[in-house]
């Protein structure tokens, strides 16, 4: 007997372990006792309520089976039922902590009707695909269904083919039915036929035999079959039955009225104006001219006497109409001629009532034979007795669920119930689609999107730098934010490249088509002050110097609209030299250096008044002064970074604040670093040639050393002594 544990061996009380990860506790699932318990956990302690079932790297087949109303969405309730399904049918549920693809049969609880006939689909399904022997089953044996029902004539779908049958009258009549009726696909892969469209057949086939029958019965039946069995005869009444109706009504008006016998017929100067042009038998001049000659009581000639346009048409028509419905004629009398337009609309009106036409082309003689041999009972019951094997067909389509859940539960659990594999070091979540690479750094939080605009609307609030990108590989496309955590965002703006990994391994080119800005690191915020200041700087600078372009533009443009020339001074002639205004200047500039030597000798001189401890006090303060705003901004912003918002934008209904504070957050983003061990040359043949900073450094101490000594008076009191 087995030592394995079943289910009813593990008692139904449960302590639950929580570790705090973060920011929040999370519920630890470590035992086949926890899954069996699951239910009775708060769902207020759950990370998730709910997920999408797209967009999410894990068996699509597996959410869609959990899945069970379909909507597109995996709740709590679902997820529970799959747990309690899967582990009902293993002797110990801890089995569904492995996450295999491959289930050993000995792990099926065959003490239960459903665990024991799903070992029985399982050996069944082994068998169809010659492993009978084998002691486990994979999704590979279970994946295919067409190898497993392809030596099966039933398979419990409803659906049977014509293998089916062993008699090959029935064969026949089956492969009629797939010929007019659209087939649908066995399990075996083979097209079929159900109950509905083996109905439809011989509904059809009934209405035809039915219609068929009514046209027998029509006094005019002859003409009935010559035109359905004929096309051409249809063809040729057609193409001249407007024209006889023309000739005998012309032929009745001359009996009418004599006198009009001239005018019905052609003119001399109808057929002068016939002279004077090239005819032949396709001459629309000469095709409107009557059939023959009109007269009193006229028979239409069906050999001689013609229109040479009409010659071809009317002989088609005498051999193929004529002369199979009334005998073979010379000539057509009115009353002939009424006889056979009677017959074809006889035939118009049966034609336009026809029923049974999807069955049409098997013929009256096949399909009577068809109903009257009994054919429909016997495909009725073919697809009653593989109707009857559902239940085994639904068992193995029960051990394909079986393994998926095997393979994937756990998985999905650890990403719904709490987020164990986002934060666990070297794992990666199911929301997380892959790794972005740009900029010198790998992103790994990096999700699905499918609208960037409705998306980063509710993502911003999770206080994350987020990059949106492009993505494209093969005429494929997909969007992706990806979430940095480490490092600056100083280079980062739409239309900058980079390539993403998806969880296949598979690159993409990758292209960001927007940012929604938070701060990304503390070390960010340090020099972002500095940044911005020497930003500022430049683009003051551009503005300046764009204004003086254009106002020099502009003076020049004024001066050629005005025909004037600027007049270039005279060689050795010597502008004169304005007093005033170079004294004003130097007095201006003299006021500035004052005003700015003044400023920075009270600086260096109150820096100077300091002890020597408390130098770098002071330079460290100024650089908090400057710098420290900007940093406790961002690292009150860090610590707000939560996954929810990110998460909630895909349609997940995250249930707590899943942080990712500074150290977390260092592992979602790996900056480029030399390998250890690496060796690092220093010189570059390309660097720019070094400039005296150093001495310029001195020369300003210097100076900024007189300064400060001139103005506190100690230079004056040396110059004494010494002088």
């Amino acid at each position: 007997m087995s030592t394995e544990p079943s289910s009813n061996d593990i008692s139904p009380a449960n302590k639950w372990r929580f570790s705090r990860v973060g920011g929040f506790d999370q519920v630890s699932l470590q035992s086949g006792n926890d899954l069996l318990n699951l239910d009775q956990l708060d769902p207020k302690l759950w990370a998730a309520l709910s997920c999408p079932t797209h967009g999410l790297e894990i068996d699509a087949r597996t959410l869609e089976l959990i899945d069970y109303d379909g909507d597109g969405r995996i709740r709590v309730p679902e997820l529970l039922e799959a747990v309690k399904w899967a582990t009902s049918l293993l002797k110990n549920p801890e089995d569904l902590l492995k996450g295999e693809d491959s289930l050993p049969l000995s792990s099926l609880d065959d003490s239960t009707p459903a665990g024991k006939e799903l070992l029985s689909s399982a050996r069944q399904i082994l068998t169809n695909l010659g492993k009978p022997e084998s002691t486990t089953i994979s999704l590979e044996d279970t994946g295919d269904t067409v190898k497993i029902f392809a030596k099966t004539r039933f398979n419990g779908d409803g659906i049977i083919t014509r293998d089916s049958s062993e008699e090959e009258a029935v064969k026949a009549v089956i492969g009629n039915v797939l010929e007019c009726i659209e087939p649908e696909t066995d399990r075996s892969g083979s097209p079929g036929v159900s109950r509905e469209k083996v109905d439809l057949f011989f509904a059809e086939t009934q209405k035809f035999a039915d219609w068929w029958k009514k046209g027998e019965e029509d006094p005019h039946s002859d003409a009935l079959r010559l035109f359905y069995s004929d096309g051409g005869a249809v063809a040729a009444f057609q193409a001249v039955r407007a024209k006889i109706d023309d000739f005998f009504l012309r032929c009745r008006l001359a009996q009418f009225d004599p006198s009009a016998a001239e005018a019905l017929n052609p003119s001399v100067e109808d057929y002068r104006l016939l002279t004077s042009k090239e005819l032949s038998r396709s001459s629309e001049s000469l095709g409107s001219l009557p059939l023959a000659h009109i007269r009193t009581g006229a028979s239409l000639p069906l050999t001689e006497g013609l229109n040479p346009a009409w010659t071809a048409r009317i002989e088609s028509f005498r051999s193929r109409v004529a002369a199979p419905l009334l005998g073979e004629k010379t000539s057509l009398t009115d009353t002939d001629w009424e006889v056979l337009s009677e017959k074809f609309r006889a035939y118009e009106s049966w034609v336009g009532s026809e029923e049974g036409t999807t069955v049409e082309k098997l013929g009256i003689d096949r399909i009577r034979e068809i109903l009257s041999g009994g054919y429909r009972e016997a495909i009725l019951s073919l697809i009653e007795q593989d109707e009857a094997l559902e239940p085994e067909a639904n068992a193995i389509q029960s051990v394909d669920k079986l393994l998926r859940y095997y393979r994937d539960l756990f998985r999905l659990l650890n990403n719904f119930v709490c987020f164990h594999d986002f934060y666990t070091p070297g794992r990666k979540a199911i929301f997380q689609a892959g790794s972005l690479y740009m900029d010198g750094r790998s992103c790994d939080l990096c999700v699905r999107v499918t609208d960037v605009a409705k998306h980063s609307t509710l993502a911003t609030l999770s206080h994350t730098y987020l990059a949106y990108c492009e993505c494209t590989r093969n005429g494929e496309k997909m969007q992706i934010a990806a979430a940095l955590t480490q490092g600056d965002g100083e280079n980062l703006r739409p239309g900058r490249n980079g390539v993403f990994f998806d969880r296949q391994g598979r690159d993409w080119d990758a292209t960001i088509v927007k940012i929604v800005e938070h701060p990304i690191s503390i070390q960010q915020a340090f020099w972002s002050p500095y940044r911005r200041l020497a930003r500022m700087v430049a683009e003051q600078a551009e503005k300046f110097a764009s204004a003086r372009e254009k106002q020099v533009q502009a003076s020049a443009a004024g001066a050629i609209e005005a025909g004037k020339k600027p007049e270039a001074p005279k060689p050795g002639a010597e502008q004169p030299f304005d007093v005033a205004k170079f004294a004003g200047i130097f007095a201006a500039i003299g006021l500035a250096v004052g005003a700015i030597g003044t400023a920075i000798a009270s600086v260096i001189t109150g820096f100077l008044g300091l002890k020597w401890w408390q130098m770098p006090l002071a330079v460290v303060g100024i650089i908090l002064m400057i710098s420290g705003p900007s940093m406790i901004l961002a690292y009150l912003n860090l610590r707000k970074r939560n996954l929810a918002p990110i998460l909630d934008a895909n349609g997940w209904a995250v249930n707590t604040k899943a942080m990712i504070n500074i150290p977390f957050g260092s592992t979602l983003t790996n900056l480029a670093k030399l390998p250890e061990g690496a060796q690092r040359t220093l010189l570059d043949p390309f660097a720019e040639k070094e400039r005296p900073w150093k001495l310029y450094l001195w020369i300003a101490a210097l100076v900024a050393g007189i300064l400060v000594l001139l103005q506190s008076g100690y230079l004056g009191q040396w110059l004494r002594l010494l002088f």
